[in-house]
């Protein structure tokens, strides 16, 4: 059994540990707090910006004219995957989700002869992926040092995609990131950026005419690079407020399970007293009677 100082020392430790995890906790709620204000603000014009590109794309399929970061190259030899993760730890899983997930997706297209690079928005994932596809990542970017991302990093991103999809470098664009639903809730998402995503079944089936000026490709040209930086930068707050809410989480665990070891700890601790108060009391008795 260990000694009645080893235990103290255990007992102070997780008593600090539990304080620090409480204090993370409280940090996280205020921190979730603006970036789940931000990504809900973010969604309605991202996800009716999407709508209109799906809708496009859709309607020019067709057309040999149209713009390949609308309908694709026509080819899907060569995928990426842009991971979205958090530049911090201590968030239970929400990290290795994404990283699972890209290790998956890599997988899958390899085994159907497709060529995956993977592009890393996230220290973290990062750190991770480098050890088994270090040989796959094809640029990284992280946001250490800043309170959030910005818009501007948004588009940085997007134009840095562009640039490699008119080189030739891959074909299609994939986002992975973790999709805020709630405070307990994080889900993995993939979402099409090159070729546009094409309407579901569960779209609103009206017919959307446009009116443009001064014309469709002038338009598109603008409009194309912008959307991609727009559903990234959504990702990007989504993924923000999704790690708060997992930290949080994460913390509340700690600091209850920190709470029920101090409770063992201290258990341990009076027994091992009460088994020393008792130890001298029968060294004390014996001794008087042998006197």
């Amino acid at each position: 059994m260990p000694s009645l100082k080893t235990l103290r020392n255990r007992i102070n430790s997780v008593k600090s540990t539990q304080k620090i995890t409480s204090a993370m906790k409280m940090v996280a709620a205020a921190k979730l707090r603006r970036a789940q204000a931000q990504a809900e603000a973010a969604r309605p014009y991202s996800s009716r910006m999407g709508e209109m590109l799906a809708a496009l794309a859709a309607s020019e399929a067709g057309n040999p004219n149209a713009s390949p970061l609308l309908v694709g190259n026509g080819k899907s030899k060569t995928h990426l995957l842009v991971a979205v993760t958090a530049d911090r730890g201590l968030a239970g899983a929400f990290n290795a989700n994404i990283a699972k997930a890209i290790r998956a997706k890599v997988k899958s297209l390899e085994a159907e002869g497709k060529t995956v690079k993977v592009f890393t928005l996230g220290r973290k994932g990062n750190d991770s992926l480098r050890r088994d596809l270090g040989d796959k990542i094809v640029g990284t970017k992280n946001f250490v040092g800043k309170k959030s991302a910005a818009f501007a990093d948004a588009e940085a991103v997007a134009q840095e995609l562009v640039r490699g999809f008119k080189a030739g470098e891959y074909d299609v664009v994939t986002l992975v990131f973790n999709h805020f639903h709630n405070v307990m809730t994080q889900k993995v998402t993939e979402q099409p950026l090159i070729p546009a995503a094409q309407p579901t079944a569960n779209d609103n089936k009206t017919e959307h005419n446009y009116e443009v000026e001064p014309d469709d490709g002038t338009l598109l040209e603008r409009l194309l690079p912008r959307n991609l930086a727009v559903q990234i930068y959504a990702a990007l707050l989504d993924n923000s407020a999704g790690f708060y809410a997992a930290q949080m989480t994460a913390m509340d665990s700690a600091t209850r399970n920190a709470g029920e070891m101090i409770k063992k700890l201290s258990l341990s601790y009076n027994r091992a007293r009460q088994a020393n108060i008792t130890k001298e009391l029968i060294e004390i008795i014996s001794g008087a009677e042998a006197v």
